[in-house]
């Protein structure tokens, strides 16, 4: 998809005008949201898109009432080709699995697109996976998903493409209730109200439920139980004006997450808190000049267990309880000089640092630790972008490129026996190095029919986790690697679109070429001793992070929508082909699929939206997958189907206030949806099937 200044690419197609704004337009985005069938503006931070910028898509994350029971991460699902690590959501999976990709870039927990909150990066700055259970779609209005890579302006790490959250400051307020299967409960409520000039904005929600066994039932031994789980969040936005043509704003937000695992010594316990402060410059009247200037903080920790069940699952021990505080800091400063609309151009420099350890202890006698680790580093990158677009007729060109300086700094290892001597000492030297990433694009719109077309380059700096620290899932075991070398990636796609009346097709091939691929490689099966690991268990396996030579992904993306009036129609289908090319120590690995990608994914979606009602049907199918990077198991295939429904009960005159009653079933024919393969074959699965209901009001 052609990506242009302050707006992005996914699914539908709707023409807006910056002078659509009619809330202050320093602050706003225009998109379309189908559930109302309306363009809706809401404030979301950064730069206003440029007069004829054309917003190709919209994921609307709330659809009728206030989505109680609603998951982000589950309503991403439904992208054709979006993926995450797990197909299990943040209810039940385990945090350090849920990185998220797009078109077959994936095998690795790590995200390898980037997810962006109003412009401020969301990967966990140790790990590199997602933490979902911090956003919330009370003050989310959008997700805009672009596919491809190299998206200077959005900043380093979009190797697959870049999902972009925006957050809104609508006046008014909601309030929900409800309740659910396993004991669950929701409540969620957000206000916005005039603070002067500017504006205040408050929201929160709390979940919990005494969730599902994640085995299943054939699987299950005396060791596995239900797994609940309880979330919480709390962000507060002030916007106001500080001159005549300049504004700031400012955001915090703090979130709380608890859950295990459905055994013993499963327990995982995640904090967060994001702070933030942007200063924004309207044109002025003299010298015309927008300008954004960034800062934020991100404060993380994650205290988890890790079990050791028994092949029979008769018996679980503690195998590892590992602490990680982690902190993100950046900046980001971008200008856009008054080029004139038929030529816009930005240009800027953003600056991210990640810096965090990880504290465990391990080797138990009964619940006694005997050893313990402890390694720590951090890592800058500092990146110079620019971005420019042109419409000339029929014919839309944009052009985006960045320049980023990274630096591994100076690390450390060190492994001790508790109460005893040091085992090992290990120092890692710093290392730095440049890479260029560069995305140009072009589209010719012919009326009822678009042919487009976009090359792409990008590149993303190892993690903490993936340099650093080595982990163990049941009696395999995984060595990090410190001298892992960025990832690289050069791709392409073309694409064209057909819109007849109410009929709307877009289709999309495209190719990827990931080099230097981090992977867990396996090299080895026990009994035995290995670096960087020590013992593996027989039946286990010991594995590296490794570059491997590349992921080579292809792939078809397409989407049909139908406008019937009262009821729209929507299918999508993703077809892709990704397979690794390895040699050396993990030539076992070339020519298979990366794990966890699947071949084959599909979506139906129908749409019923007349008077008080609002009703959707979705229909997914899931490919089957590799489990392990050998491809020696397999989670299979599966079609789930979910329903929502809202129902409007009360409306005043004026329409300012509205009552909805809320029904919402997720996998209401309770398909298994196998999530990962444990020990001794033990299939674990994505949540059952799920009933929610409640009444929300808004005012």
């Amino acid at each position: 998809m052609l990506a242009l200044p302050g707006v992005a690419a996914a699914q539908d197609d709707t023409l807006v005008r910056a002078d659509d704004c009619r809330v202050d337009p320093s602050l706003c985005i225009i998109t379309h949201n189908p559930s109302l069938d309306e363009i809706v503006v809401t404030g979301a931070g950064g730069l206003p898109p440029e007069n004829f910028d054309r917003v190709i898509g919209h994921h609307s994350i709330e659809e009728g009432g206030n989505g109680l029971g609603l998951r982000l991460e589950n309503q991403l699902r439904g992208e054709a080709g979006l993926a995450q690590f797990r197909r299990s959501d943040a209810r039940s999976a385990h945090p350090t699995s849920q990185g998220i990709t797009l078109r077959g870039l994936g095998g690795n927990a790590s995200s390898r697109a980037l997810v962006l909150l109003d412009g401020i990066p969301q990967a966990d700055p140790f790990g590199g996976w997602v933490a979902w259970s911090a956003f919330d779609h009370v003050n989310l209005r959008d997700v805009v998903v672009h596919r491809g890579g190299g998206s200077g302006v959005d900043g380093a790490g979009a190797l697959a493409g870049t999902i972009n959250l925006y957050s809104s400051q609508a006046l008014g307020g909601g309030v929900a209730v409800g309740g659910g299967s396993f004991g669950a409960s929701d409540a969620v409520f957000s206000i916005g109200e005039n603070l002067g000039d500017g504006r205040v904005s408050l929201d929160g929600r709390w979940m919990r439920g005494d969730g599902f066994i994640p085995i299943v039932a054939d699987d299950r031994g005396a060791v596995d139980r239900r797994a609940p789980f309880s979330q919480a969040g709390l962000g507060m936005r002030i916007s106001t004006p500080v001159g005549r043509f300049e504004r700031i704003e400012v955001s915090v937000r703090g979130w709380r997450d608890r859950r295990d695992r459905g055994t013993d010594f499963s327990r995982t316990a995640i904090d967060g808190l994001d702070a933030s402060i942007r200063y924004l410059v309207d044109p002025t009247p003299f010298a015309g000049w927008q300008a954004s200037v960034l800062g934020y903080v991100q404060l993380r920790e994650l205290d988890t267990g890790f079990a050791s069940v028994s092949v029979d699952r008769s018996s679980v021990a503690p195998a590892l309880y590992q602490r990680v505080p982690a902190m993100g800091l950046g900046a980001r400063i971008e200008l856009r000089p008054p080029s004139g609309q038929d030529n816009p151009l930005r240009f800027g420099m953003d600056w991210r640092r990640v810096e965090g350890s990880t504290q465990e202890s391990f080797f138990f006698t009964g619940t006694v630790p005997g050893r313990a680790r402890v390694a720590r580093g951090s890592s800058d990158t500092i990146g110079f972008f620019a971005d420019w677009a042109a419409e000339r007729g029929n014919i839309l060109v944009n052009i985006s490129g960045r320049l980023d300086h990274w630096k591994i700094a100076q690390a450390s290892r060190v492994e001790r026996n508790i109460g005893g001597s040091v085992r090992s000492d290990e120092r890692f030297p710093a290392r730095s190095g440049w890479e260029a990433s560069a995305r140009g694009g072009v589209r010719y719109d012919a009326g009822e029919f678009n042919l487009r077309g976009a090359a792409y380059t990008g590149w993303r700096l190892p993690t903490l986790n993936e340099l650093y620290r080595p982990f163990r899932v049941g009696a395999d075991a995984t060595a990090a690697n410190e001298g892992l070398r960025p990832e690289r990636l050069i791709g392409g796609e073309v694409g064209a679109d057909w819109f007849a009346g109410d009929v709307r097709v877009w289709l999309t091939g495209y190719w990827n070429h990931l080099d230097d691929a981090i992977a867990n490689v396996t090299l080895g099966r026990g009994p035995g001793n290995f670096p960087g690991v020590g013992f593996v268990a027989a039946g286990g396996s010991y594995a590296q992070r490794q570059n491997v030579d590349a992921i080579r992904a292809q792939g078809v993306e397409a989407r049909v929508s139908i406008d019937l009036g009262a009821v729209e129609l929507a299918a999508s289908y993703a077809l892709t082909d990704a397979r690794v090319r390895a040699a050396g120590a993990a030539r076992a690995l070339d020519g298979k699929a990366p794990a966890q990608v699947a071949r084959h994914f599909g979506n139906l979606t129908v749409k019923y939206n007349e008077g008080p009602a609002f009703i959707a049907l979705r229909g997914r199918y899931l490919g089957a997958q590799n489990e392990d990077d050998l491809g020696l198991q397999q989670l299979d295939d599966a079609i789930t189907a979910d329903l929502t429904a809202s129902f409007k009960l009360f409306e005043t005159r004026e329409g300012d206030k509205k009552i909805y009653f809320d029904i919402r079933v997720e996998n209401m024919f309770d398909a298994l949806v196998p999530a990962a393969i444990g020990a001794g074959g033990a299939i674990e699965r994505a949540s059952p099937r799920s009933l929610w209901m409640g009444l929300s009001v808004n005012f």
